[in-house]
């Protein structure tokens, strides 16, 4: 990639079209309106102050309209990386009692973040989001809203509990049910009340900012005392700041910073593929993680912390007509400008109408539907799908990423040590040789076993391509004709497995047979001199010129 592709936004500045203007300037205002709740609100999900989410709003957007390659994609703080992050930094919080400590661990994490997706861009490493398979994902992202739903629960009834996980998130929710606070209750349901019924019935009025009105109007009016509030924020722009922090809490950060530069590329690639999908334009991967990468980055200087892309943010901003990048650059400049001028704004926003906010976020997440669907559609991905979500809500958040992960990993070699197999034969009316499967009626020539096996012949599965072969032997066929299409590898282990077992086959008078053989596959059998053993005559360019040649041989 030439130098000045890494950054897009002097292309995107020197292309840009003044009549876009004024429908990136209302964009990015009515965007404002959605950053500047959920900033806050997400980072006192991260166990973080709510000003550190006004922090990383501006810095991420700023640094992504000059390094992200997409025209409306946008970052920011995220529900999802939420509690990643507070698997981190809360413990240290709870120990130390330093929200300081808290921010320069969660600082140091961008940083770690934003350091990895910039090395996994220029080593072109895209393909990581592959690692989290759909119906991983699915689970994992349906126990992480069950977890922050659960956890934020205490918060909107007026009262906190200490606990570690969602069963004691749970539990410490039943039990503190005596400490409920009318008036946080009464704020944060009706506030969730507003924003749900808003986006389900009128979702182009901005239901967050509505409720967050609603609720600063109910505490400036009535006062409720025993309503806790956010206070007054720090007035004007955040200071570059560079974090420091121990050599044994690096290592922690930095294993935490693979789970969530993991789920942070995952997200961003599948968002922006569907709205590049939308637009018609192609989705940069390596480029994409490169904008992320300095959006974390910058964040990480400026006491923020890991940012990813937003699909409902986004979502509101190509609604209200977002043209560029310019988009994100407005709403970072107001958000500024309100820390600068008016801080005293938002002192009066409640505890639980920010819980309201992220109980809200948390429903978005959750997907029901793809769960049914999948337990519908294929039942082994369905167990895929519910086992990840008992990874995040028993064993936690971080280690439930892993767990989503390994299962993607071993659902990949499952399919390779036990791919579909089956025997073919010749249907009446139909061209060519099927699946007996299907076409049960289909006919078979004596002597003959047409048999395919759908999948790379490589070390995991050749002992049940073997053993397979085997089986089918003992039915004393003169030819076993692998329909070998599907088999698009053939690794030295295999190969060492198919020389044996055509010697085998040879002493039972039996010839082992290989049909529609890729040529880079035939070129690897000749280089391991396979050859030697199975004839060369015995390799046909279709299944009908090797049943042909059977026929000719036994007649």
């Amino acid at each position: 990639m030439r130098g000045a592709e890494w950054v897009p936004g002097i292309q995107a500045a020197a292309s840009y079209q003044v009549r876009w203007l004024p429908r990136d300037v209302v964009a990015g205002l009515v965007l404002t309106a959605l950053l500047v709740p959920q900033g806050m609100a997400y980072a006192e999900l991260a166990g973080l102050p709510a000003i550190t989410g006004l922090y990383t709003s501006i810095l991420c957007l700023l640094a992504y309209a000059v390094f992200g390659p997409s025209k409306v994609l946008v970052l920011g703080p995220d529900s999802a990386l939420g509690p990643m992050i507070a698997a981190v930094v809360v413990p240290v919080v709870l120990a130390d009692g330093d929200p300081g400590k808290a921010v320069a661990l969660a600082s140091v994490l961008a940083l770690l973040v934003g350091l990895f997706m910039t090395v996994a861009a220029v080593a072109r490493l895209g393909f990581v989001a592959d690692l989290l398979s759909h119906p991983t994902q699915l689970g994992y992202i349906n126990g992480l809203a069950v977890t922050i739903f659960f956890g934020q629960l205490p918060k909107l009834f007026g009262f906190s509990v200490e606990g570690d996980g969602l069963f004691a998130d749970i539990a410490g929710f039943v039990t503190g049910l005596g400490d409920t606070v009318p008036a946080a209750v009464a704020i944060g349901a009706g506030g969730l009340a507003v924003i749900l019924v808003l986006q389900k019935f009128l979702p182009r009025v901005p239901g967050i900012l509505v409720a967050v009105a609603g609720a600063i109007a109910a505490v400036t009016l009535l006062g409720p005392a025993d309503v806790d509030v956010v206070g007054p924020l720090p007035q004007g722009f955040p200071p570059f700041t560079f974090p420091l922090v121990s050599m044994g809490e690096l290592g922690m950060l930095a294993a935490a910073a693979v789970g969530i530069t993991l789920v942070s590329v995952t997200d961003t690639i599948s968002t922006a593929s569907t709205f590049a999908a939308r637009a018609g334009e192609e989705v940069r991967g390596n480029q994409e993680m490169a904008g992320i990468g300095a959006a974390n980055l910058a964040a990480g200087l400026f006491q923020g912390f890991p940012v990813s892309t937003s699909g409902s943010r986004t979502a509101v901003a190509a609604a209200a007509g977002a043209k560029s990048q310019v988009t994100g650059l407005v709403g970072a400049a107001a958000i500024t400008l309100l820390l600068l001028f008016v801080p005293g704004l938002l002192k009066d926003l409640p505890q639980p109408m920010l819980a309201a906010v992220v109980v809200a976020a948390s429903l978005g997440l959750l997907d029901v539907r793809g769960m049914v669907r999948l337990w519908k559609q294929r039942r082994v991905e369905f167990a895929l799908a519910v086992a990840a979500f008992v990874g995040v809500a028993v064993l936690g958040v971080l280690p439930g990423i892993a767990v989503a992960v390994a299962l993607s990993v071993l659902n990949v070699f499952r399919r390779a040590w036990w791919p579909y197999r089956t025997v073919l034969g010749k249907p009446d009316g139909v061209d060519g040789y099927h699946d007996l499967r299907q076409y049960p009626a289909a006919v078979q020539t004596e002597g003959l076993i047409v048999w395919r096996f759908d999948a790379p012949l490589i070390f995991a599965n050749a002992r049940t391509f073997r053993e397979e072969v085997r089986r089918l032997a003992k039915q004393s066929p003169r030819w076993i004709v692998v329909a070998a299409e599907p088999i698009t590898d053939v690794d030295t282990t295999a190969a060492d497995m198919l020389e044996e077992l055509d010697e085998e086959l040879n002493a039972q008078g039996i010839s082992l047979v290989f049909a529609e053989l890729k040529h880079p596959v035939r070129e690897k059998i000749d280089r391991y001199e396979l050859t030697r053993t199975i004839d060369p005559a015995h390799f046909y360019p279709t299944v009908d010129d090797a049943v042909e040649a059977f026929k000719e041989l036994t007649r």
